[in-house]
């Protein structure tokens, strides 16, 4: 008898084992199960957010705003006010003893210079380019916000991609503000430059989606968007800014081959306006004035039908080693009237070496 109890005491211990090994797995599997529950829960957050930035953006309104384009004139002297800001390399860092003295650059001196920007803006509408009531501005967005990780340029850049967007994309949108405030109206044109871009080699098929300026543009609309700020986020290379009779063709001006002859920049450049004058041509389009940046040079020649904008970032490196002429950060601006066109011009001085500290 006293065996039996034994034997039944042995079989109820394996009882109790095989019960405890599998409440631990069931414990591991629930345990399991909840991890992919919460990545799930994750990735259908992710999922949501994705879409509504995709709404966010098949939704957008290409179109000028109407203001642009008035049907009836006006009385007074009155004007629009068009500033290009492009070429800024934010987070890219230059070094002083590296370009002869002549420039200096971080994430600190470039927003002082953006704040430069937008309060020079403002005080030439002001001060400068005064006895028209302005309608209201027009800031080109043209490309190479950023430098990106495509060149040796980028190896001493102050951060990731990413945190370069967060910081730049909640600066721009600050001076974009300031300047809606002044001018009560603010459209925004967006193109791509070479800088953003994602991959070694340029794209032809979705060149634009592919582009930190084009995420940038569409952060920047999501922060602003309002009925007096718009924006026009282009799909492709150009972007067509009407202002009143004026058509301006924005692009970033990376489409050009050669440039580095006697001639300059003009050869490429006016070689690429008139491919593009035919190729728009065959559309039944024209443009008047073609806007760009990429070389880092401030060139206001309308009656050419060329405005090229500088750059905020000034020298760097690459330019000195390529011999380039120094040319002080600075960016364009013009004023557009409804009886002459493209009128007055004047470049945005950014830079203050003193309070810079270089």
């Amino acid at each position: 008898m006293a065996f039996r109890d034994e034997l039944d005491d042995d079989e109820a211990t394996q009882d109790v084992d095989v019960l405890a090994r599998r409440n631990a797995k069931l414990r591991r599997e629930n345990s399991t199960l909840r991890r992919q529950l919460d990545q799930s829960d994750a990735k259908t957050e992710e999922l949501t957010k994705f879409l509504d930035f995709h709404d966010a953006i098949t939704t957008a309104n290409p179109k000028p705003p109407k203001w642009l384009a008035p049907k009836k004139p006006r009385s007074g002297h009155h004007a629009t006010l068009v500033a290009v800001l492009s070429d800024t390399h934010f987070d890219e860092v230059v070094n002083p003893d590296e370009v002869g003295g002549l420039n200096a650059y971080d994430r600190v001196i470039a927003t002082q210079r953006l704040e430069r920007w937008a309060e020079g803006v403002i005080k030439l509408a002001r001060h400068y380019l005064t006895g028209v009531t302005y309608d209201g501005a027009v800031v080109m967005l043209g490309g190479d916000m950023f430098t990106g990780t495509l060149h040796d340029l980028a190896e001493t850049n102050e951060d990731t991609l990413f945190g370069s967007l967060l910081y730049w994309s909640e600066q721009i949108a600050a001076a974009l503000q300031l300047i809606a405030d002044e001018f009560g109206k603010l459209h925004v044109p967006v193109v791509v430059g070479n800088h953003g871009r994602l991959t070694r080699k340029p794209r032809t098929k979705q060149r634009a989606r592919d582009n930190l300026d084009y995420l940038l543009g569409h952060m920047l609309a999501r922060q602003l968007r309002s009925d007096s700020i718009t924006f026009d986020i282009t799909e492709g290379t150009d972007c067509w800014v009407p202002v009143y009779g004026v058509t301006h063709l924005l692009t970033h001006g990376d489409q050009t081959t050669g440039g580095g002859g006697i001639g300059g920049i003009w050869s490429p450049i006016m070689r690429m306006s008139a491919r593009k004058a035919q190729r728009y041509a065959a559309e039944g389009r024209t443009f008047d004035t073609m806007v760009m940046g990429h070389w880092h040079q401030l060139i206001s020649a309308p009656e050419q039908g060329l405005i090229v904008n500088g750059s905020l970032k000034g020298y760097d490196e690459y330019a000195a080693v390529s011999n380039f002429r120094p040319e002080q950060a600075q960016q364009a601006l013009w004023l557009v009237t409804p009886e002459r066109g493209i009128t007055l011009s004047a470049p945005v001085m950014v830079t203050d070496r003193k309070k810079e500290g270089w």
